[in-house]
Formats: C-alpha cells, structure tokens, sequence
C-alpha cells in the first residue's frame, strides 16, 4: 500500500527507465525496417563505417598523445619535463575514452540494428553469403559453419558450441533492445530468466568492441564462458571481429596472450582477476597478458560482486616453516573438549525437555511452573549456546512453545549488552555465536584443554602491563630487551597456539562435511553456498582449511604465505566502464550504487510470466516435509510434468534421492560431485515427468528448454525444499519455470529445523503455529506467512552485507597500498617513468637523511650519507646547524643527483669501447652483451641488447640495472609486507577486548607498516643504485642467449640479506604456476653455442679463446 502512495508521488521507476530508453528502441527499429533491402556485403560493410568514424573522432586526440608519447620516451627530455608529461598523456588518455563514447552513443542504434539484422537473416534465412575474406577462410579451417564456394564466404545458421550442435533461431525484441542500452550506459538490466540476456548482450558487445579497446565477457564457471563464446562468437566473427576465451587456454601462455588481443574476451571472474594478479608478479613486459581494462559486461552480476566480493582472490606461495603447525597435536586436546560439551549439551537439553513440560500444562508435584519454566529456559539457552547445530536440539525447537520460549530467555540474558549472558555461558566449555561464525572458549573449557599443562598454557598474557612492570623494575638496558623480547615471544607463540584451537573449534562445530565442503581425491574442497558448485583451489583463509584437514585426517598442505592478493569488488572497480546482467538484482539495488555506483534496471518481459508461485509450505519437522516433497514429486511425475527440485546442500540432494529410490521414482541428482555432467543433466531436466535433484547450481546460467506436451500438461514445476539466506537464489530457483510465457509452477517447503528458520525466524510463525496447535504432518501456508520467511531473509542479508562491507573495508586499506605499489612496478617494469620515481627516490632519501638528526648531529649525519649513498656532505658543520632544514634537503638532492650521473656517464664511458668492438666486429655472431656490475660485495651479470647499447652510447646499461634492482626490490619488500599485513589483520581481532574498533587499529597500524616498508625500499635501493659499478673491462662477455626475464620468487627464500643482488622474486615462478588450474608443460632447455677452444676470444682481444677467458 505504501509503495503504491509513493509510486503515485514520485513515479514509478520502471516506467520511468522505459521512458529514457524509448528513443533508442525506436530509432534502431527504423534502421532495421532501412535495413532490409541491402545485401549481405553492405551489412557487413557496416562495421568497417563504424570503425571509421570512431577513428576519425578520436585521430586529431591520438595524433596528440602520440607526439607526447614520442617526447616522453626521447632520452634526451629532463626528469621534471617528463613528470608534466605523463599528467598530460593521463589526461589526455581520458579524453581518447570520453570521445570514444560519444561516438558510440550517436551509432549505437544504427549498430544494434546491424546486429538485430545478421540475426534476423540466419533464423530467416538459415545462411548469410558474403564476398570471401582472409579472415573467413581462416575461419573455415578452424569451426564449422562455415563454407567457401567460388569466392563467396557462407556462414550458415548450425554450427557447434560447448560439443553440443547449435542452431541460430533467436532474433532481438524491443525488450532486449532496451536490455542492450542499459548495458552500454554501464548499469545492470535486470532480466527474468528465459528473456535471453545472452543475446542481449551481443548487442553492447559488439558496439564496444567496434574501439578496439577489448571487452570482457565476465561468466561464473568456465562452460558458460566457452560455451558462450562458441554460441555467440560468430555473430561478432561474421562482421570481423575477433572472439576468443581465456579459459581455453593455459594460464601466462602465448596462447592466453593472444586471447587477450582479441576484440572480444569471454571467461570467468576468477580467471580475469588471477591473471592481473600474475601480470603484477612478472619480471618482464613479455609475460604480460592482459590489456587496458576498458569494459566489461559480468553475467549473473549479484552473484560475482555481491557473493563472491567477501572472497578475495590470492595467490600465495611456499613460506618459511610453512609447514609446521600444531593442528595434528592440539586435535586430540580439541576431540576431548568436543566431547565433553556434547555430553554437557545432551545433558542440558534432556534437563530442559523435563522442566519444560510445563509448557504443555503437565507439572510435577511439588514443583514451581514458574521455577521450572525459567530452570528449563537456561537449560535449552546453555544447550543452543554450547551446540546450536545438535541435531537433537533442533528437533525439539519445532515443538509447541520451545522455539518461543529459547528466544524469551535468550531475550532477557542479552539485556544490558549481554553481561548477564555470562551466568550461561559459565558451565559450558565454549559458546558458539552461529549468527556471526565465532567461538570463543570458556574458562572452563580453558581448564579442561589445559590437562596436566599450566592453566597459562592457553591464556594470553596481557603485554603492555606486563611490560609496565618490567619498566618499573629498573633493569639493565640489556636485560630488559632480553625480557621484554622473551614476553613477545611468549604473546606471539600463545596467539598461534589459540588461534588454532578457535579454528579446529570452528572446523569441528561449525563446518559439515557434504555441506560446506566435500572430500574428493584426498583433498578439502570448498562447495560455493550460492551454486553449488565445487571452488577449484579456493581454501579458508587463516588457518581453517588446514584445521579442516586435520580433523578429516587428509593431508594438511603447508601453509602459504600471500604473494598478490585482491578482492573482486576491486579488480572490476579498475574498468573503464563496467555492467552487468542477472535475474535478480533489485534486491541488491542499493549496494550497487554505494560500492560500484550501478544503477540496477528492471526490464520488462517480452510476454507476460505465466507461472504460479504459490505460497510457502511450512511444516515442523523436516522429516514431514521430506515426506511431503516425495509425495508431491510422485503426484507430478503421474501428470507427466518435469520437476526440478532444488536443495541448499549436497547432502540433502542426496538424502531426497534415497528417498526416491525406495519408491521407484527414475530421477538425475546435480551437485557438486557431479557437476561435470551438468550440460547432460539440464539437457534431459525438461523431459515429461523427468525428475532433477539439484542444490543451487541449477539456479545460475541454465535453461530448462520444456520437451513435448509439456506445456500442456502445466510445464515445469520447482520443489524448494528450504529458503534460502538469500531472496537471490530462491528467486533464481523459481526463474527456471515459466521462461517466455511458457506455464509453470514453484512452491517452497519449509520447516522450523531450518538454518534460516533457527537462526533468523520470527517468532510470529513459532509462535502461531503453537496457537493453532499443529500436530504432526499439519502444515500451515499462507501470503502472511511467506512474507514473513522473506522478512527473516531479509535480516539475513543485512547481516551478510554487514560481514560484507567490513571486508571489504579491510580490502580499501590493502587497495590504496596495493595501487601504489603496483604503480611503482609498472613504472620499473616498462621503465617509460623509471626515471621520474628515482627522482623522488632522491628527494625521499635526502628528507629522510636530514630530518633523521638534529642540528647537534653533524657527524652522524655527514657518515649516514657516506654508508648509505656514498656522497661527502654538501654543507659543512656550520651550514647544517644554521641552515633551514628544505635548503638542506635540497643541497643534499641535488649531490645525489649530480653523484649518479657522474657515476652513470662512468659506467657508460667504460663500458663502449667494448660495446663498440664488439658490435662493429662481432654483430653477426653475437646478439647480447653481459656486463658484469657490483657494489664490492655482491655481484650481478646484466644482459643487454648489443644493437641497443651501441646507439645509446652505453646509457642502456643504466636503464637496464635500474630497472632489474627496483623490481627485484619492490618484490622483495611487497611480498614481506603482505606477511606482516597478514600478521596484522589476525592480530587487530584481539584489540576489540581492549575496548578498541579492530578496523580502527588496522588503518593505523597498517599505514605505518607501508610507510616504513617505502622508506627500507628507498634507502636499500639507492644504496645499490650509488654503489654499483663495473669492475673491470676485461669480464665484459658476449652471447646470444636473450636476457632471461627476472625470476625474483623463484625459490622460497625471503631473506632481505642474501648476497644476490637479484633477490626478492623467490617462489613467485611456483606461486604463479599453483595458481593455475593446469600443468604447464615443461619446455626444453636449449643450451647456448658453445666456444670452440681454439676460436677466437669474443672479448676482442684476438686471442684464442683457450689462451684467454677459456683458461
């Protein structure tokens, strides 16, 4: 009533979108009636006009960031010229893509209407004939479909995707015309299930790819990314536009590379995330993969940037005693305690069944109702607060009152911000908080997981008043650091230890197996709560998964350390444009905008929904509402209609396919353990009278096309068998049935043993059941009472969005740090503004060297200089104490700066006589120069191109080592900083019993952590970049090896104090490889041309070689 006062007020939304979108359905309709008299070769031609408009309104922009580009990159261009440069080339970049876009909005009917016609024509007219291309003959060695005959390309309308042979036979509404607009202005178009948001995003699609800037068909599992770009891909290919998907191809690959050049890339969000993550770790710019991330289009976008936004993706590889961990010795202590509270809980919960029978007018003689009430009541809160997922406990919450009157007791122990709670929660071992996945353990259950250990064995000491004491005792200097150091220790190995113990806690409580995860090739596997499907190399995070391990008795993996890390919400918030397409996103309308500000339109259906959704069925126990669903299943199957029954976990599909066994009912079971059959599966699910088992996978992605008589006998009917958290995924369940005005019907059960009902149902339905007096097998179904499960959902998702929003608040702070540093690499990387940042390097070092002393401090200021840059002073004694600091720090700059192109000249200098011999002698033998460089104590073999260094005087060698030492630097102190952001995020979870907001802690704590990670990355890296130098001229060699791209994580070393200069990089090449979901194959090892002994020395010196560097 109230939305309906306020549509009249302020207008309806949706009509209001139908309104703006108007204009572009009619003006791309009046094309398509203009198109329909022109032959195949001019509707193709469309696309090259299209491609030259949008060059000709970008040229005169390009031909400007060309020439900066060309003044950048000229050697002879002054640092501080260059940083004005690069502001210009940013901005001007912008201008290229705001152009691009005005383009594209005045074509954008025309082209829709190109593509609505090419579809048109195959499902008319089964083939469009052209003029033969290059591109169509390669074409028809690769796929079929496609035909060439005396120079005419046919495209045919059947061809094959996903192994399965397609036919072309859909042609674009106005519904999806407006679907496409949505898309290309960079909102989300909410689409019901059957409306064809495939196709509906050909035509977006298309329009985008027509700049050349790329664009990234986003899928959530790899069939739909490569059957949709078998499916779609010749829409696009017949008007020369190249498709392909990354999924196909290994991952840092030539192949995957190639991909990416592509005008249009289909694959999965994990895919698209992993591989920025990988070409941030690479150690040359031939190892990139991707391009600009310029637009992309995320199919089922609730589920990629909502759901799968709280798991970050990461990359991690071996770490120093990785694995050591003290899961296998503390699980027995864990098994004990385990036991001891089921034993309690069972006890509390017969005690509580006992007194509560007064609920039911039965007393004991001699007994209070009123005492046996409140008895009763702490009873069933201590059984629900030890074990809230006893199977027992459950049970007896769906009988008359008991539900009511836990959350009546529960009440009134919470009051006060639950300081009475702790009379509860006293005689229990551990207290178990569902609603917000925590354990914490009792000092009770503190003394029993002790045993024969001191009680402080598990009790963490509280340092700073600990440490307060040690100060009080005046101790030695020495001798307190030994103490205070031996206190942090002790915090730091009981931290661990309790941590562990939460989590085995947490492992053997809160995480079943076959629901959360299952157990497949000896191996924990995560199964995604929204899908159903398995999460191929995702594991918990902190531990848990290795806690996982333990108690299931596989092989617990080393623990990794994290190498490159990044949550979803962040890698798509980098595109230059985004949107995104799903059934059921107006839920989620207001956390769009907030986080990734989309606008979320609901596009109506080409005919109206025929399907009857009818209203919950609400039962007590789930054992009748089992039986309910089986008998409702026979009653379908007998009036032959298909019927898809959707679960929330793999157990519970299982346990309904028992049930169906034992009565002779044919049925398929879809769910993590069998999703490599899903294709096979959905294709069948359709059939009269069939019968599907599936969790929520079958929600996501797949139609459910109706087979014969179908339709007449009522068409597909949906069975839920339990509401889910999320209004999302019941709403993606239901979107199955009823697809283009074809009939259906969906019904959910739902019993008070739930998750939802347990942890979010209102106690209206608990309750009015006991008011009606209910008996077993009574069901009660009403549009109240659905609401009312929906209210429940509701909560539920506000709690999610919560535990949503503050990861990814943690994830912001990561964000910031992570795009400085990234920046910083590309810099090093490409080495276009290498120079600029060692600039600043100078500044910072010469701040960093002045402000670091008082005025008093001459000396030791004058021998930092010396030890760190190796530089005398710039100023004497009298100037340092006289001067004004900035006057300093600027004479101190411009030293450094003056010192390291003396030295830089030096080293050029020196090393092109060689250079020249070698080159002017040599050439045709002989492709690289090594020059050896070092510093007096480590040493590092530099390969160059000879044909380059010869041009550039020698001023190559310079830029080569810069760039080498400063990413192998900025791994080196990236990957060590992400540990203690690790340390730091597990640690920040105590400060709350410190009465402080953990958060808080975090984005202070952590922005001194970057803060003095980029000074220790500014002074070792001058420190090198002063001091290296080339020994002798005489260890200059040649060869024609290429010079090996940078391998700083090849080896699980992280020490900052190895004599190797190239350090830093070790254990990436493994990270890198872990992260993919197949082998590499190996390739061999081709071994350099080897000197003959009696050759000539390639040092030049007209020796033979076994006279000379052959000795």
């Amino acid at each position: 009533m109230i939305s309906n006062i306020l549509k009249k007020l302020f207008g309806d939304k949706s009509a209001k979108d139908q309104k703006q979108y108007q204009p572009a359905i009619d003006a791309s309709n009046k094309f398509s009636a203009e198109f329909l008299s022109i032959s195949d070769d001019e509707l193709r031609g469309k696309t090259a006009k299209f491609k030259k408009l949008i060059q000709e309104g970008t040229a005169e922009l390009e031909k400007e960031l060309k020439s900066l580009k060309d003044k950048a990159a000229d050697i002879s261009t002054s640092i501080h010229d260059k940083e004005d440069l690069f502001e210009l080339i940013d901005k001007k970049t912008k201008e290229v893509d705001e152009k691009i876009e005005e383009v594209l909005a005045d074509i954008l009917p025309e082209a829709f209407a190109t593509v609505k016609e090419t579809a048109r024509r195959w499902a008319q007219n089964g083939k469009l004939t052209v003029s033969a291309q290059e591109f169509d003959i390669e074409l028809s060695t690769q796929k079929d479909g496609i035909t060439i005959e005396d120079g005419k390309a046919i495209w045919h309308n059947e061809w094959t995707a996903a192994g399965n042979n397609v036919k072309w036979e859909m042609v674009h509404y106005d519904v999806q015309l407006m679907g496409g607009s949505v898309l290309h202005n960079g909102n989300i178009a909410e689409m019901q299930t059957g409306e064809g948001k495939t196709l509906v995003a050909t035509l977006p699609v298309y329009l985008n790819a027509l700049s050349g800037k790329g664009v990234h068909v986003v899928t959530v599992n790899d069939y739909l990314a490569k059957r949709d770009s078998e499916w779609m891909g010749p829409i696009y290919q017949f008007h020369g536009l190249s498709v392909d998907c990354i999924d196909k191809h290994q991952p840092n690959s030539d192949a995957r590379k190639k991909a990416y050049l592509s005008d249009i890339i289909f694959g999965t969000n994990n895919e698209f995330g992993f591989d920025y993550l990988r070409d941030n770790m690479a150690g040359s710019p031939d190892d990139l993969v991707q391009q600009k991330h310029h637009y992309a289009i995320i199919d089922e976008v609730d589920s990629v940037l909502i759901d799968d936004a709280r798991t970050p993706l990461i990359i991690s590889g071996p770490t120093p005693r990785g694995d050591e961990h003290e899961f296998h010795q503390l699980k027995p202590r864990v098994e004990n305690i385990v036991a001891a509270q089921k034993k309690y809980v069972t006890q509390c919960l017969a005690d509580a069944k006992k007194l509560l029978t007064v609920i039911t007018g039965e007393t004991e003689a001699g007994k209070d109702s009123k005492q046996m009430l409140e008895d009763g009541g702490i009873a069933l809160l201590r059984a629900f607060r030890g074990l809230p997922r006893n199977k027992a406990l459950i049970k007896y919450l769906s009988e008359p009152g008991i539900k009511a009157h836990l959350q009546k007791t529960e009440n009134f122990y919470m009051q006060e911000q639950g300081k009475h709670m702790k009379k509860i929660d006293v005689e229990l071992f551990f207290v178990i908080d569902e609603k917000n996945n925590t354990i914490e353990l009792t000092g009770k259950g503190i003394d029993l997981i002790s045993g024969n250990d001191d009680r402080e064995f598990f009790v963490m000491p509280d340092v700073g008043s600990e440490i307060a004491k040690l100060e009080k005792q005046g101790l030695e200097n020495d001798i307190f650091l030994s103490q205070k150091d031996a206190l942090i220790r002790d915090y730091s190995i009981k931290s661990e230890r309790i941590h562990s113990i939460n989590q085995l806690l947490k492992a053997y409580t809160l995480f079943e197996k076959e629901v959360e995860y299952v157990i497949m090739d000896g191996k924990v596997k995560i199964v995604d709560e929204s899908t159903g499907r398995i999460m191929e190399g995702r594991r918990y995070s902190d531990g848990l998964h290795q806690a996982i391990e333990a108690k299931e008795d596989v092989k617990v993996e080393a623990a990794t350390q994290t190498y490159a890390t990044i949550t979803l919400q962040n890698y798509f918030r980098m595109y230059h444009k985004l949107s995104g397409m799903t059934g059921t996103a107006e839920t989620e309308a207001k956390e769009f905008w907030d986080i990734y500000k989309l606008d979320v339109v609901v596009i109506p259906t080409n005919r109206p929904i025929q399907r009857k959704d009818q209203n919950d069925l609400v039962f007590k126990t789930a054992r009748e509402k089992f039986n309910a669903v089986i008998e409702e299943v026979e009653k379908l199957v007998s009036e032959k209609r298909p019927v898809l029954v959707g679960t929330t976990t793999v157990e519970i599909s299982e346990l309904l396919s028992r049930m169906l066994q034992m009565k002779n009912i044919p049925h398929q079971v879809l769910n993590a353990k069998y999703h490599q059959k899903e294709a096979e599966i959905v294709a069948m699910a359709g059939k009269p009278g069939a019968v599907t088992i599936a969790t929520n996978m079958a929600g996501r992605g797949t139609d459910i096309k109706l087979g014969e008589g179908v339709k007449e006998s009522g068409g597909l009917a949906i069975i839920g068998t339990e509401r889910h958290d999320s209004r999302r995924v019941d709403r993606q369940l239901r979107g199955r049935s009823g697809r283009q005005g074809d009939p259906g019907s969906s019904q959910f059960f739902v019993c008070l043993e739930d998750d939802l009902m347990r942890k979010f149902g209102s106690e209206r339905i608990a309750k009015l059941m006991d008011r009606l007096g209910l008996k077993e097998g009574e069901v009660i179904t009403h549009s109240m009472v659905s609401k009312s499960i929906e209210r429940a959902q509701k909560k539920v998702e506000e709690n999610n969005f919560g535990m949503r929003k503050r990861l990814l608040e943690y994830d912001d702070v990561m964000n910031a740090q992570r795009k400085a540093i990234y920046k910083k690499r590309k810099n090093a990387l490409f080495g276009e503004r290498l120079d600029i940042d060692i600039d600043n390097m100078f500044y910072d070092v010469a701040q960093a060297s002045v402000s670091g002393y008082t005025k008093t401090q001459f000396h030791q200021f004058e021998d930092d200089l010396l030890r760190t840059v190796g530089i005398q002073s710039p100023v004497n004694e009298d100037e340092f104490s006289s001067m004004n600091e900035n006057d300093i720090i600027h004479k101190v700059y411009d030293e450094i700066a003056t010192q390291y192109e003396r030295k830089n000249a030096k080293i050029a200098e020196k090393a092109m006589p060689q250079i020249k011999h070698v080159h002017e002698t040599m050439s045709d033998k002989y492709k690289n120069i090594v020059f050896p460089l070092t510093d007096g104590k480590r040493e590092l073999q530099m390969v160059v191109n000879l044909e380059d260094a010869y041009k550039s005087e020698g001023k190559i060698i310079n830029k080569t080592f810069e760039k080498n030492i400063i990413l192998g630097m900025i791994d080196n102190e990236w990957k060590e900083h992400l540990r203690e952001m690790d340390d730091l995020r597990s640690a920040v979870n105590n400060a709350q019993y410190e009465q402080k907001d953990p958060l808080l802690v975090y984005k202070l704590e952590s922005f001194e952590l970057f803060k003095s990670m980029l000074d220790r990355l500014n002074s070792e890296t001058m420190e090198l970049l002063m001091k290296l130098d080339i020994p002798t001229e005489e260890q200059i060699q040649t060869t024609n090896n290429a010079a090996t791209a940078q391998s700083n994580y090849e080896k699980a070393q992280t020490s900052s104090s190895s004599n190797q200069i190239e350090q830093g990089r070790q254990g990436y090449d493994e990270a890198i490889q872990n992260s993919s979901k197949q082998e590499v194959k190996q390739q061999p090892v081709v071994a350099e041309k080897r000197i003959g002994r009696n050759d000539t020395c390639p040092c030049g010196s007209g020796k033979k070689y076994k006279q000379c560097h052959g000795k």
